[in-house]
C-alpha cells in the first residue's frame, strides 16, 4: 500500500497527467521492484545457507607473535580480508593478498557450527526447537506418559480437585497460584496404546537416552541468563512505539486527500487559461486505503500492547511444572528460568502439550525408567549366564561392576546363589528378587543400594552371607541389621569409633544368626555391639590398617569364639584378653609391632589352639615356653628377624604347618625330625647354609621350600620323601641335583621350582618321568 505523504509529494510535483496513471500501472511498478528485492533475498539465501561464515583473523605482529590464529565468532565480527588492488604498472594483473592456512572444508563447517552456538543467541531458539519436536515425537514420551494413564479415575479426580482448589490459593504479590504455574491440564490429543507404549526397541531406547543427555545440557547453557528475554521485551516495546507514530502521523495526513485540487499553470499563452480545477479520480480510493491501513495497523499494534501487557502481567523468567507434576504423577520434574522459562512460555502459546511432552525429559525418575529399560536390552539372561563363576565360598556368582543400574534380567538365572554388585550407584533392589530360590549370599561394593519390602522379607529369611565394602557412610544400608538369618557379615571402610558405635554397629544385637563378623577399618576399640552377639559368635576379623586397637578386655566377653584375626592393628604385646578365650582354635596376629613374645607361655592354658599366625612383626626370638603349646598343628613365623631357631620347637610334636620364611635363620636343629606329621615346611629367603639328614625323616611331607637359601648341596635322602609334590630349591648354589628325586614319583616339574640349567642335571629319564602328567 503506498503510505500518504508518498501520494501528496506524487501529485504535488508531478504534471497533472501523471495523476490520472491507472493504479494496476502502479501496483505493477512496486511489485517490480517487490520481485527485484526477493531476487536479491534468494541470493542472500544461498550465500548464507550455512547461516553464518567464518574467517579465521589476520594477527597483528606487534600485537601478538603467536602463529596461531583466532578463529571470529561471528562474520559481523571478522575482520575482512583486503580487496585485491590492481598493479600499478600493469592493471590487468591483481595482486592476492589474502591470509593462507591449512584449513579444509570441514574445517571451516565446524568453524562455522561452534560459532553459530555460541556466538548468535538466535541458536537458542533453533536449538530449543529441534529438541523439542524431538521429544515431542520420542517413544519414551508416549511409554512415560502411558505409565499414568491407567489410574483410577477416583485418584485423577481427586488429583484435579487438588489442582483446583491450589489455583484459589495466593501465592505472593503476583496473585494466584495460576500467574506462577505456567501449564494447565492439558489431556493427551490421543488415545495411547499400552502394548504399543511397552515396546521400546534397543535404537529408540540409545535415541531417547540421546535426548535426556540434549536436554541437560541445553538447560545447563540457556538458564544461565536472560538476554532472549530481554530482547523480545526490548523488541515488542519499539513496536508498540513505531506503532504509535504511524498511527500518528497518518492520522493526521489522511484527512488531507481530496477529490477536488486546484491547480495554477503559467500556460496562458497557449491555452488562454492559468488557473484549473483538477479532480483526482484516484482520491477516494486512496482514502478508503489510507483508513483500511489505519485500521490494519491499529490492529497490529494492539496485538504489540496485548503483546506488552502480558510480558510485564506474567513472570516469564520463571516456569513451573506444578500441573503436570499432579497429573502425570512424575514429581521431580524441576521447574526452569530466565531463557529457558521464556521459551516454554512461548511454546505454551501455540500448544501447550509440547511443555507436558517436553517435561518428561526434565525428570530424572523418567531417565533412570529408562536407563533401566536400556539395561535390560543390553543385559540379556543368556548374557549375564555367560559371566557366572563358582566364588571363594564354592556357589554360583554373578560378578556386575560398574553397569548404570541393577538389570531386572538378573532375576530371571533362578540358579544363582551369590549376587556381587560394585561400583553401581542407586541400585534398587525390586520385590523380583524373591525368584533366585537359590540366593544365598549378596555382595555390595560402593553401592548405593534401597531395596523393596517384599525384597527385605526374602532376605531376611534366605540371605546367609552380606558383604558391603563402602566409602562413604550413606552406602552402608540400614536394611541390613535386621536379617536375622544372616550368619557372616563383612564391613570394610573407614569409620571413626564414634560413628562404629552410634549408627553402623548398634544394632547387630539383633542379628541373631550370626557366627562370623569381619570389619577391615579404623576402629580404636571393638564396639560394644560386637560383643552383645558374642553368645553365638564364633569368628571374628578386625582389620584396621594400622590403627592403634586399644582396650580389648571386651574380648573376655567372647567366651565362645573360634577363631579370632587381630591383624595390622599396632599391637606391641599379645593381648592378656586372648588367654581368656577357652574355646580359641586359630589366633592370627599378623602385621602389628610384637617384639617379644614371652606371653606365649599362657597359650597352654587354650587346649583347643591349634593355629597361631605371628607373621609380619618384629619377632626376634623364640622363646622356649612354646614347648607347652603342644596342640599346635600350624605355626607361623614368616617375615619376622629370627635368627635363632630353638630346638624346643620341635617339641610341639602335632605339628603339620610351619613357616618360617624371611628371616635370618642359620641353622635348623637336627631335632626337626621329630615333626613325623609335618606335611609343609618353609624356610624360604633365609641364611642356612646346610640342611639335616633327619629332616627327610618327615615322610609325610608334600611341600618343601628351601630357595633364596646358602645350600650347596642337596642331599640323596630327599627321595625318601615319597609324597613331596612341591619343592622349591631356586637361589642357592647348588651345581647339581640329585637323582634321587626321581624317588619322588609325586613330584612333577610344575611343582618343581629350580633354574632351567640346573633342571638339566637331572638324568633325562627323571625329566621326562616329572614331565608327564
Amino acid at each position: 500500500m503506498i503510505p500518504v505523504t508518498e501520494f501528496r509529494q506524487f501529485s504535488e510535483q508531478q504534471p497533472a497527467f501523471r495523476v490520472l496513471k491507472p493504479w494496476w500501472d502502479v501496483f505493477t511498478d512496486y511489485l517490480s521492484v517487490a520481485m527485484l528485492m526477493i531476487g536479491v533475498f534468494g541470493c542472500t539465501l544461498q550465500v548464507m545457507q550455512d547461516k553464518i561464515i567464518c574467517l579465521p583473523k589476520r594477527v597483528q605482529p606487534a600485537q601478538n607473535h603467536s602463529s596461531i590464529s583466532n578463529v571470529s565468532q561471528a562474520a559481523a565480527s571478522t575482520t575482512p580480508l583486503p580487496p585485491p588492488k590492481p598493479s600499478p604498472t600493469n592493471p590487468a594483473t591483481v595482486e592476492m593478498k589474502g591470509l593462507k592456512t591449512d584449513l579444509d572444508l570441514q574445517q571451516y563447517s565446524f568453524i562455522n557450527q561452534m560459532c553459530y552456538e555460541r556466538a548468535l543467541h538466535c541458536s537458542k531458539i533453533e536449538h530449543f526447537i529441534s529438541i523439542l519436536g524431538k521429544c515431542f515425537d520420542s517413544p519414551w514420551t508416549t511409554r512415560a506418559l502411558s505409565e499414568v494413564s491407567g489410574e483410577d479415575s477416583e485418584e485423577k479426580d481427586s488429583r484435579k480437585n487438588n489442582v483446583n482448589r491450589s489455583n484459589t490459593i495466593q501465592s505472593g504479590p503476583e496473585g494466584s497460584l495460576v500467574n506462577s504455574q505456567s501449564l494447565k491440564s492439558i489431556p493427551e490429543k490421543f488415545v495411547v496404546d499400552k502394548t504399543t507404549a511397552g515396546a521400546l526397541d534397543k535404537k529408540e531406547g540409545e535415541q531417547a537416552k540421546a535426548l535426556f543427555e540434549k536436554v541437560k545440557k541445553f538447560r545447563l547453557h540457556v538458564e544461565e541468563g536472560d538476554i532472549l528475554y530481554a530482547m523480545y521485551v526490548r523488541q515488542t516495546v519499539l513496536k508498540v512505539i513505531k506503532f504509535l507514530i504511524i498511527i500518528a502521523y497518518n492520522s493526521a495526513l489522511v484527512s488531507k486527500v481530496q477529490f477536488t485540487v486546484d491547480c495554477n499553470v503559467d500556460i496562458q499563452d497557449m491555452t488562454g487559461y492559468r488557473n484549473f480545477s483538477c479532480n483526482h479520480t484516484m482520491a477516494h480510493l486512496f482514502s478508503k486505503l489510507s483508513f483500511c491501513y489505519l485500521c490494519f495497523v491499529s490492529i497490529y499494534g494492539l496485538t504489540c500492547l496485548y503483546t506488552l501487557y502480558w510480558l510485564f502481567y506474567r513472570s516469564l523468567r520463571e516456569y513451573s511444572f506444578e500441573y503436570v507434576r499432579q497429573e502425570t504423577g512424575i514429581d521431580d520434574i524441576p521447574d526452569v528460568k530466565n531463557d529457558f522459562a521464556f521459551m516454554l512460555h512461548m511454546i505454551d502459546q501455540y500448544d501447550p502439550l509440547y511443555s507436558k511432552r517436553f517435561a518428561v525429559f526434565l525428570s530424572e525418575v523418567s531417565e533412570n525408567k529408562l536407563k533401566q529399560l536400556n539395561l535390560n536390552n543390553e543385559w540379556t539372561p543368556d548374557k549375564l549366564r555367560q559371566k557366572l563363576q563358582t566364588n571363594a565360598h564354592n556357589r554360583l556368582e554373578l560378578p556386575l561392576i560398574m553397569l548404570s543400574g541393577l538389570p531386572d534380567t538378573v532375576f530371571e538365572i533362578t540358579e544363582l546363589q551369590s549376587l556381587k554388585l560394585e561400583i553401581i550407584k542407586n541400585v534398587m533392589i525390586p520385590a523380583t528378587i524373591a525368584q533366585l530360590d537359590n540366593l544365598q549370599e549378596l555382595s555390595l561394593h560402593q553401592c548405593s543400594v534401597k531395596i523393596h519390602s517384599a525384597a527385605l522379607s526374602f532376605l531376611k529369611e534366605n540371605l546367609k552371607v552380606l558383604s558391603v565394602k563402602f566409602d562413604d557412610m550413606r552406602e552402608l544400608p540400614p536394611w541390613m541389621y535386621g536379617l536375622r538369618n544372616l550368619e557372616e557379615l563383612y564391613l570394610v571402610g573407614s569409620l571413626s569409633h564414634d560413628i562404629s558405635k552410634n549408627v553402623t554397629l548398634e544394632s547387630l544385637r539383633d542379628l541373631k544368626s550370626l557366627k562370623i563378623l569381619s570389619i577391615k577399618s579404623n576402629v580404636s576399640k571393638i564396639p560394644q555391639a560386637v560383643v552383645d552377639v558374642s553368645s553365638h559368635l564364633q569368628k571374628m576379623c578386625i582389620h584396621n590398617d594400622g590403627t592403634k586397637l586399644v582396650m580389648l578386655n571386651n574380648l573376655k566377653k567372647m567366651t565362645n569364639l573360634t577363631e579370632l584375626e587381630l591383624v595390622h592393628c599396632d599391637l606391641e604385646r599379645i593381648p592378656h584378653a586372648v588367654f581368656s578365650l577357652l574355646s580359641l582354635q586359630e589366633l592370627d596376629l599378623k602385621e602389628n609391632n610384637l617384639k617379644s613374645i614371652e606371653e606365649i607361655v599362657s597359650f597352654q592354658h587354650l587346649r583347643k589352639l591349634t593355629v597361631l599366625k605371628l607373621w609380619y612383626n618384629s619377632i626376634s626370638y623364640i622363646p622356649e615356653h612354646i614347648k607347652k603349646l603342644t596342640s599346635l598343628e600350624r605355626l607361623s613365623f614368616s617375615h619376622n628377624k629370627i635368627e635363632v631357631l630353638p630346638s624346643h620347637l620341635f617339641l610341639c610334636n602335632k605339628i603339620r604347618y610351619l613357616d618360617l620364611s624371611y628371616n635370618d635363620i642359620r641353622f635348623i636343629p637336627p631335632e626337626i625330625g621329630v615333626l613325623q606329621s609335618l606335611q609343609y615346611f618353609s624356610i624360604t629367603s633365609n641364611k642356612v647354609e646346610s640342611l639335616p639328614d633327619e629332616l627327610y625323616f618327615c615322610k609325610k611331607l608334600k611341600t618343601l621350600k628351601i630357595g633364596k637359601n646358602s645350600l650347596s648341596v642337596l642331599s640323596p635322602k630327599i627321595g625318601n620323601l615319597l609324597f613331596l609334590s612341591y619343592l622349591d630349591v631356586k637361589g642357592n648354589h647348588f651345581e647339581i641335583l640329585p637323582p634321587e628325586l626321581g624317588d619322588c614319583r609325586a613330584l612333577k616339574r610344575a611343582g618343581l621350582v629350580v633354574e632351567d640349567a640346573l633342571f638339566e642335571t637331572l638324568p633325562s629319564d627323571v625329566r621326562e618321568q616329572m614331565k608327564t602328567e
